[in-house]
């Protein structure tokens, strides 16, 4: 087997306790973020690249990991955002034809920590029972006082922003500039599939950093507006949240996925809160409590609306909601053409049950914009 005399490693918790493993291939040292669990079968590319997961450490419960290697058309953004990986069986050779890499390969382009030989489901009942905290995965086993000081440096998830990491730092564009809608997108974090979505549904889309004005976002003369997902807590987001609420004022069609349903709803006076440990999976269900309808879903989130706030609200309704600990998964604006979810309609896990959010949009945009004409 290749590496055979692979380094010792350990996963030292916030609270003092330690899981042991060994490194993945070659490469040394520690990572430090806030360490979560993601219940996905498949996905790991996908999840790695995944800008919200940015500053985590991630805990894949699928025993194996990296068997079907890496395709370069998988990723969700420029490189891994992840902070480091841990599993439990990690596959250091890979079966897929159309594989351009192995998993090993793809993480160290990345420059990324993993380790594996990991007690997975032990660790994440754990964390179930305890909560997603702060945590350090390293090969340094013999600096235990020191990586202890070092971790209780790292900022916690409440109250970080993260956005300004991940987002673009100059506008672009996606898509067919011939395409029949405009949309302007504020990327707090945002995924390629989102893009490709709509740029599939005749969209062409112009994407803003996550700081931009409303003025700059309407200089575009878009026929709607997108709020991305993203990682971190959603409440320091100000010129984010402000910028949503110059949004719902014009009255535009306005869609918002995971952190940008959250700045949805702190745009209209909605408070936001750290779950326990999160939804982070491709098996969640949901119900569409207008159509009474469920689907299996994609999330990926640590934060969560206030359920009671959203139901007190005269001007917002509660749309979806989460089967397993009924969480607030989508809200719609009574009087406006203003929808968001918690979720991820691009990730296709059910695998279309969530892709038609993406079609109300559009409808809403050809809406307004008959509504404009006349």
């Amino acid at each position: 087997m290749k590496y055979q005399n692979r380094k010792k490693a350990l996963i030292l918790l916030a609270d003092g306790t330690i899981f042991y493993g060994k490194a993945v291939g070659g490469k040394e040292g520690s990572a430090f973020g806030e360490v979560c669990f993601n219940t996905g079968m498949t996905g790991y590319q996908e999840i790695f690249t995944d800008p919200s997961y940015f500053g985590q450490l991630m805990v894949t419960t699928n025993a194996h990991i990296g068997n079907y290697g890496t395709n370069k058309d998988e990723v969700e953004s420029d490189g891994v955002k992840i902070a480091g990986l841990i599993c439990r069986n990690f596959s250091y050779h890979h079966s897929r034809p159309i594989a351009d890499d192995s998993l090993e390969e793809f993480l160290n382009k990345n420059n990324l920590l993993a380790i594996s030989d990991v007690d997975t489901r032990a660790l994440v009942n754990y964390i179930r029972d305890n909560g997603a905290m702060n945590a350090v995965i390293t090969t340094e086993v013999e600096n235990l006082d020191s990586l202890k000081k070092r971790l209780s440096e790292v900022p916690n998830m409440k109250g970080l922003e993260l956005a300004s990491q991940v987002s673009t730092k100059e506008p672009y564009f996606f898509g067919n500039e011939n395409a029949t809608y405009k949309i302007s997108a504020l990327d707090i974090g945002i995924k390629k599939n989102i893009l490709r979505n709509l740029a599939e549904r005749d969209c062409y889309i112009k994407v803003f950093p996550y700081d931009t004005s409303f003025a700059e976002m309407e200089a575009f003369e878009p026929d709607g507006y997108f709020l991305s997902n993203g990682p971190g807590d959603p409440e320091p987001l100000n010129k984010s949240i402000e910028t949503a609420r110059k949004i719902i004022e014009t009255g535009m069609p306005l869609f918002g996925i995971c952190l940008g349903h959250q700045v949805i709803a702190l745009a209209n006076g909605i408070s936001t809160y750290k779950m326990h440990h999160g939804h982070r999976g491709i098996n969640h269900p949901i119900k569409n409590l207008i159509t009474g309808k469920g689907e299996i879903t994609s999330q990926n989130h640590g934060f969560a609306i206030n359920r009671e706030e959203t139901e007190q609200h005269p001007e917002v309704e509660i749309t979806h909601v989460h089967l397993n600990d009924h969480t607030v998964a989508g809200i719609k604006m009574k009087n406006k053409p203003v929808f968001s979810v918690q979720y991820h309609p691009e990730a296709s896990p059910g695998p279309h049950d969530a892709s038609y959010l993406f079609d109300e949009f559009i409808e809403n945009i050809k809406n307004s914009k008959l509504v404009q004409a006349h």
